[in-house]
């Protein structure tokens, strides 16, 4: 049987041991992270880049993007049109709704490259001349946004709905903008609103 002096020194032992392999365990990652962070950066030098040109609000852009930028990535981190939001980012939630070629896309789940040759709406490019829309108007006048940050995106498929039928019925309207959530529930003013719209001549 082993006596107390020999039990403390294979402690110590085995103590001795494990700290010398912690500090070895520590050591070797070090240097494959630093590997690997040259890796990561020639990963991102070599990301390919395709040139397109589209029309946003009107304005001819011709820019390089990154094949795996989504319209929303383009749109508000290199053009600044940060009115389209970033709700869900999974094409469930349309705040991040925009008219391509007239007609509602959640830009979230549209990538930047189907947009070459064709023309982008954004909520931005409603108004003219500095003057708001008479669907951003009427809006503002039944108290339509809440918090705000559907808004732009109802006002989009909105404005889509308004565009092929200048007279629609609640319930058009409605089904219009069904894929549009508002997380304040304030549906009944956004119907309101955008009837008044009709009656004032349209989006």
């Amino acid at each position: 049987m082993k006596d107390s002096h020999d039990s403390e020194v294979s402690r110590r032992e085995f103590i001795g041991g494990t700290g010398a392999a912690i500090v070895a365990a520590n050591t070797i990652p070090v240097k494959a992270q630093d590997r690997s962070g040259e890796s990561n950066e020639r990963a991102i030098e070599d990301v390919p880049l395709t040139r397109i040109t589209l029309t946003v609000n009107g304005t001819e852009h011709r820019v390089a993007v990154e094949d795996r930028w989504t319209l929303t990535e383009l749109l508000r981190d290199h053009l600044g049109l940060t009115g389209t939001r970033i709700g869900c980012n999974r094409g469930e939630c349309g705040a991040c709704t925009v008219l391509l070629d007239g007609e509602p896309a959640y830009s979230c789940s549209t990538l930047a490259v189907w947009a070459h040759g064709r023309s982008v709406q954004t909520v931005e490019g409603l108004e003219k001349s500095g003057r708001v829309s008479k669907l951003q108007q009427a809006f503002i006048d039944h108290n339509a946004p809440q918090c705000g940050f559907c808004t732009s995106g109802q006002l989009m498929s909105a404005t889509a709905l308004l565009q092929r039928n200048a007279n629609p019925t609640v319930r058009e309207i409605r089904e219009a903008l069904a894929g549009n959530l508002c997380r304040c529930s304030n549906y009944n003013a956004i119907v309101e609103a955008v009837q008044a719209a009709t009656r004032t001549g349209g989006a």
